[in-house]
């Protein structure tokens, strides 16, 4: 195959499903990180239109202002730490942690995303939305999987739906949803995947803490810190959904920001027509 098959196969033959959510001032966000998103528009064509001087041609611009983990993104390892020390033992210090970001395990660090990618379409076989301000069990998860006929293979990109992504614009609603328990998390870890990724403000159940390892968000501790498994939140998944796609070729490509714990994401999901 040449490069011209190769893009006639791409475009004309593939659905492409964008995964990312609009961006937008008041979108839904974690509580414990309030800054989200703003975006301010500075340079207007009004007050750059000057014919005599620079001909018909004007400009506008803007300025964004906002938190690394806000819209659809993906945590960078430096994200979360156990014990002040983050993957593979590094312990946090000064020359790691600075002013200006992470000198290791920063955004720019975490690379383009290619791989089998999996729905695990819990709203689709078990309830849709599932029960708001609970965790998703192992059994529930597995109870889907089975019902799509799909295993869990390492290196895959597993995504979970909640359901809760059709309320993007009533972000009381949206930050209500379920979290991923524990249990689900070790296991994914156990498996290997790559990356994994939800529905939901993120991953784990905000509100709760587990007995076991004495943590709140105890799923970026298991995968994290522990696994070196990168976790994406506030996805759209509603499309795959509705046409029942399981299984596609996940890409995400998240901007290569130095040293931030955490980069926007552009996610799609490509599948042969």
């Amino acid at each position: 195959m040449d490069s011209s098959d190769f893009i006639e196969f791409f475009v004309n033959r593939c659905k492409i499903y964008d995964l990312e959510h609009v961006r937008y001032p008041g979108m839904p966000q974690y509580r414990g990180q309030p800054l989200g998103f703003q975006y301010f528009l500075y340079g207007h064509h009004e007050s750059a239109y000057d014919r005599e001087k620079t001909g018909p041609r004007t400009g506008a611009s803007g300025l964004v202002v906002m938190s690394d983990h806000s819209g659809t993104h993906i945590d960078a390892l430096s994200h979360q730490a156990e014990d002040l020390k983050l993957f593979g033992g590094l312990k946090v210090e000064p020359s790691v942690e600075t002013a200006l970001g992470f000198n290791s395990f920063g955004a720019e660090q975490i690379g383009l995303l290619v791989a089998r990618g999996i729905l695990v379409d819990l709203a689709a076989h078990i309830k849709d939305p599932m029960p708001g301000s609970k965790e998703i069990t192992l059994r529930e998860c597995k109870k889907a999987l089975s019902a799509e006929k799909v295993t869990l293979r390492p290196k895959d990109v597993v995504l979970v739906r909640t359901g809760y992504g059709k309320f993007w614009n009533d972000p009381p609603k949206y930050e209500s949803a379920p979290g991923i328990s524990p249990g689900v998390s070790d296991w994914l870890g156990e498996i290997g995947v790559l990356a994994v990724g939800s529905d939901n403000v993120g991953w784990d159940l905000p509100s709760a803490v587990d007995p076991k390892t004495g943590s709140n968000f105890p799923g970026h501790l298991l995968l994290v810190v522990r696994r070196g498994i990168y976790i994406m939140e506030k996805l759209y998944l509603e499309e795959l959904s509705k046409d029942r796609v399981f299984e596609f070729l996940f890409i995400g490509l998240p901007l290569k920001l130095k040293g931030a714990t955490g980069a926007p994401l552009r996610p799609i999901a490509v599948l042969p027509k």
